[in-house]
């Protein structure tokens, strides 16, 4: 079975980005490279922190807040949970979330799983081009979200219409230029049916 087995953000400063990535408490999970490639507006893709209570989720969320990120959506209540959006200073944007609605105990910041959500122009010829290159579903919703196992990885990968991921990170649809990541795994190299790009595993583990 197919899986991501890292993610690299392409930044315009790798020093100050792992200062903010180590404060958010996420620098373990990301490779971390320069890049001067122009980019504007949404970048088509999230990347969510799955927690266990809403105190991690205010814990993560006020971390990345006096790191230096911005705020896209103040942690809160929801009717599914609870849950945050911030744009880091590189421009990623992080949602945190919870599936739970009270605490169970003190914040740990301990983050259960993470997903990146790809927006998608075409779901369905997005979830066809990743089942040929062994990924398999584990949730589907119609032609609005897929969602792959992890397998072995330590990031599972899920799609979402581009203008329904962008609403639900609260920013514009609105984006041109490059996406700033690139994934690694066995799906490389190349590009997706949406220009993300893929690297073989070998290529992305190289410092």
């Amino acid at each position: 079975m197919t899986s991501i087995e890292t993610i690299t953000l392409e930044v315009a400063d790798p020093v100050a980005a792992e200062r903010f990535y180590t404060a958010f408490g996420v620098a373990a999970r990301l490779r971390l490279r320069a890049s001067q490639e122009p980019t504007t507006g949404f970048r088509g893709f999230t990347l969510s922190l799955l927690v266990s209570q809403p105190a991690d989720v205010h814990a993560l969320i006020d971390a990345a807040v006096e790191a230096g990120a911005t705020t896209l959506k103040p942690a809160a209540k929801s009717l599914w949970g609870h849950g945050g959006v911030v744009q880091a200073p590189d421009g990623t944007i992080w949602k945190v979330a919870t599936s739970a609605k009270k605490d169970t105990g003190p914040a740990t910041r301990q983050i259960d799983d993470m997903v990146l959500l790809l927006g998608v122009a075409d779901v369905a010829a997005s979830k066809r081009f990743y089942l040929d290159q062994g990924f398999i579903v584990a949730k589907s919703f119609g032609r609005m979200y897929v969602e792959f196992a992890g397998g072995s990885g330590p990031v599972k990968l899920a799609l979402y219409r581009r203008r329904a991921l962008a609403k639900d990170a609260g920013v514009s649809p609105e984006g041109t230029g490059s996406h700033r990541i690139a994934l690694g795994g066995a799906a490389g190299p190349g590009p997706d049916p949406d220009g993300f790009t893929w690297e073989a595993t070998s290529i992305a583990a190289m410092p």
